[in-house]
């Protein structure tokens, strides 16, 4: 059953360079009973629409026989173009499948070009043409803060609100708020409050385009108050853990001890938001 308020998952994309299996034995075993999982393909492919059968089936029961319920998939596609909303379509009847509330993508925003007739305009215009699948699918769509065009919520927010759909929100993640544009994550998350559907809760160390995302309560980041704020403002969707370490520890081949560090990381969010009553 999907949960109704404020679910605490964990994005299985903080397992890239992870199986699936490892990362849904670590999300367990920290004490987490949701997850967000990642079918990126080329980058974190924790399940895929185009896999066997068998191996889709057999990633559903691990995760049911670790007591896990999959709420939301990360499908980042690319979906500025025909072929990316293709690819989209086919994660998001794959998320229905797995039971999922919600589906996240950032914009595939390559070729932005502002302006009438710009990339902004087939964005919007595309993301009309997902409402019907989304709405066979039973899915709702979070447009994650990320990239160069959409690295705020009140970018991402100004797309949803052109969309104007219960079914599209924002993905607010504070973290790529800084990451992207160096903005006050406390100004630019009030800007966005009214369109956000989920939240992905990721800390963070250092200003923009610095790559450290360490543990919640590793960083820097004020997550209680932004959490407080969205709370008074009556948020009651998802937040889904990611923690993305560093740029040289997630991009190079993972070593056998470094399994054990990232279920470390698991762990200490967890009781992080144990310790603040919150899970």
């Amino acid at each position: 059953m999907i949960p109704t308020k404020n679910a605490f998952a964990i994005n299985t994309n903080t397992y890239h360079g992870f199986s699936a299996d490892e990362a849904l034995e670590g999300i367990a075993a920290a004490g987490f009973r949701y997850v967000e999982i990642a079918a990126l393909r080329g980058w974190t492919e924790h399940i895929l629409p185009d896999w066997p059968r068998e191996e889709i089936e057999r990633v559903k029961q691990k995760a049911k026989a670790l007591g896990l319920e999959i709420i939301a998939m990360s499908g980042h596609c690319d979906l500025s173009d025909a072929r990316g909303l293709d690819a989209f379509r086919a994660n998001m009847r794959l998320a229905r499948e797995l039971g999922c509330g919600w589906i996240i993508s950032t914009t595939g925003e390559t070729d932005f070009t502002p302006g009438p007739g710009g990339t902004e305009d087939r964005l919007i215009a595309n993301l009309r043409a997902l409402l019907p699948d989304l709405e066979a699918c039973d899915l709702r769509l979070g447009i994650e803060v990320h990239g160069a065009h959409y690295g705020t919520g009140e970018a991402a927010c100004r797309l949803v609100n052109a969309v104007d759909s219960p079914r599209i929100g924002v993905c607010y993640d504070a973290a790529n708020a800084v990451f992207w544009s160096g903005v006050d994550p406390r100004a630019d998350l009030r800007a966005c409050l009214e369109g956000m559907n989920c939240c992905h809760l990721k800390d963070k160390i250092g200003g923009k385009g610095v790559w450290n995302f360490p543990a919640l309560g590793g960083g820097e980041l004020p997550l209680p108050e932004l959490m407080q704020t969205m709370e008074d403002d009556g948020f009651e969707g998802p937040f889904s853990i990611e923690i993305e370490f560093t740029e040289a520890f997630s991009l190079r081949e993972k070593h056998a001890e470094d399994l054990a560090y990232a279920n470390r990381l698991v762990r200490e969010s967890h009781d992080w938001l144990q310790a603040r009553g919150l899970i």
